[in-house]
């Protein structure tokens, strides 16, 4: 947008033209996307809307007052062709696609600091999950070539970013559109120079193979993090679920890390309360969870999506019940993290630090994502330095001492 003569300014400052890039994965993620719209109305300027929630529900957004343009998944992409329709003809105008219509994959990457970068190898989806409307908002999977990707990789890297994270809806289903495959992918990335770290956002359990964790075990930079969506740990739910392995399957693929890769993150997935989930089932989840070698979970309760399956599937589980087992899990989650990190303490570890949090105090992550936090007299932000990991302080930080 920059070469259109536009400038980004912060969300609080006086702006032309206010962009919300919205979210609709759960009714938490749309109230969200609305608050945020209410706000930007109240700044003044013309309000654009866009993104999954806008492709879903345009007619919702539509009867908030002071939206100027509403944009679906395919149109945003276009963003600044349309907002000189709209200064053109001063009118509403709201542009949705057909999500299966579109074919074309935008690749982009995306510079939050100086640290790291968030490379987009892939997006859409073809799995059609009972509970979920990101098929219905982003498409059918899609992606460009390695090749392209690897030229964005150099890019991120001529700009001194030492780590990229790699990004998409369902990257494990990456090569698709070109006939390659996300263990080709991530082989060509290892050897991109400049950059020290790749991190993989998620993989489904059924598409994080045997060698894309054995060739992770040996790379110099994959780092050992996986994030792993288990959802259930109950295979009726599972089944309910519309999702493509048992738990079974995925209990082979953490054992699998783990013993070859004893010191690795591993990050979960899980939603409670399904239509459907019993007390016992539920307890299926949780002692799977609890017996496994996993470091944290990211947990969120069962929200009814419209025109998805999961929608008309009895016995639904109460928001009290629901709630209930979302803070149990979340105090397992507290439990496995902390018991990660005290596994970790008297190790050596290479940080990438991002944030001064107080005067001669800065936070990171090591590659296995401990965040370490280290008293420093000069600007490290940016680099990967070595520390000794030391304790567990009370902010859930490793309190760590530089070595070099």
């Amino acid at each position: 947008m920059t070469d259109k003569g536009y400038r980004k300014v912060a969300f609080s400052d006086e702006a032309d033209y206010y962009v919300i890039n919205t979210c609709s994965v759960t009714q938490t993620a749309d109230k969200k996307c609305r608050n945020a719209i209410k706000k930007a109305v109240s700044n003044g300027g013309k309000i654009i809307v866009m993104g999954c929630y806008s492709q879903l529900k345009p007619d919702e957004i539509a009867k908030i007052e002071g939206v100027d343009l509403i944009l679906g998944t395919k149109e945003k992409y276009k963003l600044a062709d349309y907002i000189e329709e709209l200064d053109r003809n001063e009118n509403r105008m709201i542009r949705t696609c057909d999500v299966h219509s579109i074919d074309q994959f935008d690749g982009a990457f995306s510079t939050t600091d100086r640290t790291r970068a968030f490379l987009k190898i892939q997006d859409g989806c073809d799995y059609y999950c009972s509970y979920c409307t990101v098929p219905l908002a982003r498409g059918k999977s899609r992606n460009e070539d390695i090749k392209a990707i690897l030229k964005k990789a150099d890019i991120i890297a001529q700009q001194g970013i030492k780590e990229i994270v790699i990004t998409g809806v369902n990257i494990g289903d990456f090569g698709k559109s070109t006939g390659e495959n996300f263990f080709n992918l991530i082989k060509e990335l290892d050897q991109v120079e400049g950059i020290e770290r790749f991190r993989i956002s998620s993989v489904e359990p059924n598409l994080l193979t045997d060698e894309i964790i054995e060739f992770i075990a040996h790379s110099k930079k994959i780092v050992p993090h996986f994030h792993i969506p288990l959802q259930s740990g109950n295979n009726k739910i599972l089944g309910l679920m519309g999702r493509r392995y048992k738990r079974e399957l995925f209990e082979q693929r953490v054992i699998k890390i783990h013993n070859i890769l004893p010191d690795a993150c591993i990050g979960v997935d899980v939603i409670v309360g399904f239509p459907g989930e019993s007390d016992d089932d539920f307890n299926d989840t949780y002692q799977l969870l609890q017996k496994l070698n996993i470091s944290y979970l990211h947990v969120f309760p069962f929200s009814e999506r419209p025109n998805t399956r999961a929608i008309d599937l009895s016995d639904k589980v109460s928001a009290t019940e629901k709630a209930k087992r979302t803070r149990s899990l979340i105090a397992l989650s507290q439990e496995k993290r902390n018991l990660f990190y005290k596994k970790n303490l008297g190790k050596e570890v290479d940080v990438l630090f991002e944030l001064n949090i107080t005067k001669g105090k800065i936070v990171g992550f090591s590659n296995n994502y401990i965040k370490a936090e280290t008293q420093v007299e000069k600007d490290v932000i940016g680099k990967i330095k070595r520390v000794k990991l030391e304790s567990i302080l009370n902010n859930g930080n490793v309190g760590s001492t530089l070595i070099n």
